[in-house]
């Protein structure tokens, strides 16, 4: 039994090789287990297997996680080829759109339903919504000790525009029970390991913030298929909180009468320590809390870093803000490290849990060396540390003020 089993993940992980090569593998049979195929080296354009910008960084491969600089992201809308890539397991290969089916169920549903792709888009009223999505690790780079991980700078984020169905809309179609307080969702991304039945991650909400009206099973980014990498053809979009509760190549929602269990749910996996701990303490699982909404935080897109200034030349700087659940409510920038604070000009958001546009002309007193940092504030009256927060264990939810260097001449 286990030898059957062994060949038949041998024979499904040489077709994935195949389809990831585009050409069938000649002679695959007589291919030593876990011999490594000189055409999956390090493609000459990998840009173009992950329909990203070339000016975007690849963390990893295996699976992709691929991060966007700053000044690539100036954009009021992400495109789509400067969306960052997060993923946890293998992209499902050889999708067929007419058959894609989503089902909703689980123990706090009242009648559990599956919908085609079709059925979906005919059966409920579509929504386009600007949302925000940030990886829980964006910035782990800056933690010390190290957290384990991929090592994001600043590049885990994006607001593109998301069309789609509220999920709303559609648990009401399946009825929830009064038990109910969560949801979980499931993709068909595949195991590194090449299981078929092992869950790649799954994740979820409370109910409460499923029920949002920006909450949205979405088939589309800005007009356009979402792209594969990024989850086509339908994916769940929670503006505001860890882009991992936003489910990818989604195929079933399950209603829960408890906090969901799934895969990277549980343990340490995207919580952070209930208190304050000291850098490098080992933390015990019951004593992490699972991450909701996102802290406070703002970037820096224009100019990019390095830019070179002549003396009693202004600069214009620009970037955007964004704050979880919350709003923005102010924008400031120190160019004398954080000494002094001056008003930004901020635009509100578009819709709720879009990030929100900021600008400010500004003036050098001399030659030299200079930095510029941004800080925002947030509807509760939470500012960005001007350094690293707490440090957890897994290295998420640095929000600390990004800085640009500028040299005056």
């Amino acid at each position: 039994m286990k030898d059957s089993r062994r060949d038949f993940l041998k024979r499904a992980g040489t077709l994935g090789m195949g389809l990831t090569m585009g050409a069938e593998i000649v002679f695959a049979e007589n291919l030593p287990a876990d011999f490594p195929l000189l055409g999956l080296g390090q493609p000459d354009d990998p840009f173009k297997i992950i329909q990203k910008d070339q000016g975007l960084s690849i963390l990893n491969d295996r699976p992709w996680n691929v991060e966007t600089p700053p000044h690539l992201l100036d954009d009021k809308i992400t495109p789509a080829d400067k969306l960052f890539i997060r993923n946890n397991g293998l992209v499902p290969q050889d999708i067929k759109i007419d058959d894609w089916t989503l089902t909703i169920e689980g123990e706090s549903a009242v009648t559990p339903k599956t919908f085609t792709l079709q059925q979906l888009k005919s059966s409920f009223k579509h929504y386009t919504y600007q949302l925000t999505i940030e990886c829980g690790g964006n910035g782990r780079s800056e933690f010390n000790p190290p957290a384990k991980g991929n090592q994001w700078t600043t590049g885990a984020v994006g607001c593109p525009s998301w069309t789609g169905v509220r999920l709303r809309d559609v648990l009401d179609s399946v009825g929830i029970k009064n038990d109910a307080v969560y949801l979980g969702y499931y993709g068909k991304d595949t195991h590194l390991s090449g299981d078929p039945e092992k869950v790649v991650i799954s994740r979820g909400v409370p109910l409460k913030k499923a029920l949002d009206d920006q909450s949205l099973i979405a088939w589309a980014m800005n007009g356009e298929d979402i792209p594969l990498m990024n989850g086509y053809p339908l994916r769940l979009v929670f503006g505001g909180w860890p882009a991992s509760t936003s489910g990818k190549w989604l195929s079933r929602i399950v209603i829960r009468n408890q906090v969901h269990d799934g895969p990277k749910m549980t343990g340490q996996s995207y919580r952070v320590p209930c208190e304050p701990v000291a850098p490098g303490t080992k933390v015990a699982d019951e004593d992490m809390c699972i991450i909701e909404s996102m802290p406070v935080k703002s970037l820096i897109t224009y100019p990019k870093s390095g830019a070179v200034i002549k003396q009693r030349q202004s600069l214009d700087i620009r970037g955007h803000a964004w704050a979880g659940d919350q709003a923005v409510t102010a924008m400031q920038y120190s160019i004398d490290f954080g000494n002094t604070w001056h008003t930004c000009t901020l635009d509100p958001p578009v819709n709720p849990l879009a990030w929100q546009h900021w600008s400010a002309r500004l003036s050098f007193p001399g030659k030299g060396y200079y930095e510029v940092w941004a800080r925002a504030t947030d509807s509760n009256g939470n500012k960005q540390p001007m350094i690293i927060p707490g440090w957890n264990p897994r290295g998420y939810l640095n929000n600390a003020c990004h800085r640009i260097a500028v040299k005056v001449t």
